[in-house]
């Protein structure tokens, strides 16, 4: 069945709320749709820091708040349903083949691995790192596999991995961004990010089997995406499409912490410059890590020197640091309406491709191949000629 009425469905109601999903609130203090649904924004407003920690981290939840204020929100929930992919349950007998693989990237590997058909083909594994999925896939199905990678030193690492596990894993030091898809392969990428999923798709008719597990969809898009399929129209500028990727599931609480003080203290800049007349928010460079090791003070004036402004001696810098935590607490329960988009813009991406293949005459389908807690890039998708 084509994959063609869904994306064109899920396009539909992403376009119509586009007022909700795309103002982002760390840049706005007040979006465009504050003013036209003041109950939601009194509620989001309302919420305990707990309550916004679990809204902000579950895309479902989030939508169900929205469809109490916008019942049309209802409508995404059976567009975002996929088969799931088989568990994967000892998938080889020779352990060798894990050695040295972090377990949460292990049990990625091994459910892409369980939920992808070999089709008897040789393989190739695009963006290969040290050839893991590779090297498992040939101990599953028995077939020649080749590992492209751009990595000199993980190249010789996968195949020293290669000989301890006693299989025979080719290892072509490439870019993928200009490499050439050897005729008649089964592709295989596992989180090959952005512009080299891409690449791999442009060739496509090279393989005979593809199964992808697209990740960050925003790398080498410069200002606004490029749609693969004819068929699709939505406009999705970066940022956007970042969105899609901005969960995670792997966060320490150290690391949120560190998170929410950094967004705190950019905000509390950000509320200097506003009183000294700046009227929109102007985008940050990316800052040194050092500067945020000081205190807010002196990040203060690193951000003031590089964007050539100058703090008065008497500035207030608790006060302005107390502005910037409630500006963060309010950015973190204002970006709920946002949050709760991050899955269907991700499909619709993930359904761009699909239908890109499909056009091309390729049988495609998309599934979960793991659950949400082991990745929440977890879509696949797998085509056939």
């Amino acid at each position: 069945m084509s994959l063609l009425p869904r994306l064109l469905e899920l396009e539909g109601l992403l376009a119509e709320h586009r007022d909700l999903w795309h103002p982002q609130p760390f840049r706005e203090p007040r979006p465009a749709w504050f003013a036209g649904w003041p109950a939601l924004a009194d509620e989001l407003l309302a919420l305990p820091d707990d309550a916004v920690e679990q809204l902000n981290d579950d895309g479902a939840a989030a939508r169900r708040l929205l469809t109490r204020h916008l019942p049309e929100i209802g409508a995404f929930e059976a567009l975002l349903i996929l088969p799931q992919g088989i568990p994967a349950v000892n998938p080889v007998t020779n352990m060798h083949w894990a050695w040295g693989i972090p377990g949460r990237k292990r049990a990625q590997i091994e459910a892409f691995v369980a939920a992808s058909q070999a089709t008897g083909r040789p393989a190739l594994e695009w963006c290969a790192g040290k050839g893991h999925l590779g090297r498992l896939f040939a101990l599953k199905h028995g077939v020649a596999v080749s590992s492209l990678e751009i990595n000199v030193v993980m190249c010789a690492d996968g195949e020293m991995l290669a000989r301890r596990a006693g299989i025979a894993q080719e290892f072509i030091v490439a870019d993928a961004l200009t490499s050439a898809v050897p005729q008649a392969c089964h592709a295989l990428a596992l989180h090959a990010c952005g512009e080299l999923h891409r690449a791999l798709l442009q060739q496509a008719d090279q393989c005979t089997a593809l199964d992808i597990a697209p990740c960050c969809y925003h790398q080498g898009v410069e200002v606004v995406y490029q749609p693969m399929s004819a068929k699709a129209s939505l406009q999705l500028t970066r940022d956007d499409v970042r969105l899609a990727v901005t969960e995670t599931v792997t966060a320490s609480r150290q690391q949120a912490l560190q998170r929410d003080r950094d967004m705190a203290w950019k905000l509390g800049f950000d509320c200097w410059r506003r009183q000294q007349g700046a009227e929109t928010y102007a985008s940050f460079k990316p800052v040194p890590p050092a500067w945020l090791r000081n205190d807010f003070a002196y990040f203060c004036r690193q951000m003031a020197l590089r964007a050539g402004l100058e703090l008065a001696a008497e500035t207030d810098f608790a006060n302005l640091e107390a502005q910037g935590w409630q500006r963060q607490r309010e950015v973190m329960q204002l970006s709920i309406v946002r949050h709760a988009f991050r899955r269907p813009l991700e499909l619709w991406l993930a359904l761009d491709m699909a239908v890109f293949l499909e056009e091309k005459g390729w049988q495609v389908e998309i599934n979960e191949f793991c659950t949400r807690n082991l990745t929440p890039r977890n879509l696949m998708i797998s085509a056939r000629k």
